[in-house]
């Protein structure tokens, strides 16, 4: 059961900070990373002006799109594309519109939002980027795809588990990690009050679906999750639980979440 103070306004947020044995409210806010965090997909920028062989060149249609990653991650080595470029590549691409200031909003706001990062990218590449823009202690945790560097100086991609969702890519199911990170939050008696769900893809929409009617969905306007989250509202209306805030610009997540914050803890 997620903790609920009613009626109670914006100064209560921070007397409560100060005052022996209180707690906060606090906010589970759920990030992904390509085309929400930042305004590219982080694989097509790695492999922007390279050259590649004819069957690497298109994202695979049916097969295991981390594995075809795997395969353009060591082509890209054996060019002689090193850690340190691909680095560069990731802290160079830039934020989505409005997101700076959706994460100065979060800072000044720590104490009452817990974020989290789950990206089907890599971990090489968000940690690179998170750190490159100063928002990387933001994050209580990242969820990604493993990425490492062997002995032959490749940066190397694997799955980040298996699952039996039908509806998600084989190497990753955001639904399962939401899901396993909030039951063992729950088993530290941290307790969230709403659940924020920022994203833009299709495999967002599978975790989005787990949200309850006091969480709110802010899928990106006009990309795959803001069309999936449309047609089940119109196949099923109610069966969408989460209210629904598209955004073109990540300040009107801001705004939202400034505005819940007036209303009431």
């Amino acid at each position: 059961m997620r903790r609920c103070c009613q009626g109670v306004g914006l100064p209560c947020l921070f007397k409560g900070v100060g005052m022996a044995g209180a707690r906060p409210p606090r906010f589970l806010l759920v990030f992904d990373f390509d085309e929400t965090i930042v305004d590219e997909n982080s694989d097509d920028s790695v492999v922007r002006g390279r050259a590649l062989p004819e069957p690497l060149r298109q994202s695979p249609r049916g097969g295991s799109y981390n594995e075809h990653m795997q395969r353009v991650l060591a082509c890209l080595g054996e060019q002689g594309v090193r850690p340190a470029d691909f680095r560069a590549v990731y802290e160079n691409i830039p934020l989505s519109p409005g997101m700076a200031e959706l994460f100065q909003f979060l800072s000044k706001h720590h104490e009452l939002f817990e974020l989290v990062l789950i990206s089907d990218a890599n971990m090489f590449g968000i940690e690179a980027k998170l750190r490159a823009a100063g928002v990387r202690s933001l994050f209580r945790k990242i969820f990604s795809n493993p990425a490492s560097i062997d002995r032959r100086g490749f940066l190397t991609l694997g799955p980040y588990h298996s699952h039996k969702c039908l509806e998600c890519p084989a190497n990753m199911c955001k639904r399962k990690i939401l899901s396993e990170y909030l039951a063992e939050r729950a088993r530290e008696d941290v307790e969230f009050q709403r659940v924020f769900y920022v994203g833009d893809g299709a495999n967002d929409f599978c975790p989005a679906g787990t949200l309850t009617a006091a969480d709110v969905a802010f899928p990106r306007k006009g990309y795959p999750m803001h069309r999936l989250i449309q047609e089940s509202q119109e196949k099923q209306p109610g069966a969408f639980q989460a209210a629904v805030v598209p955004w073109e610009s990540a300040a009107e997540v801001a705004r939202h979440l400034q505005e819940l914050l007036r209303r009431k803890c």
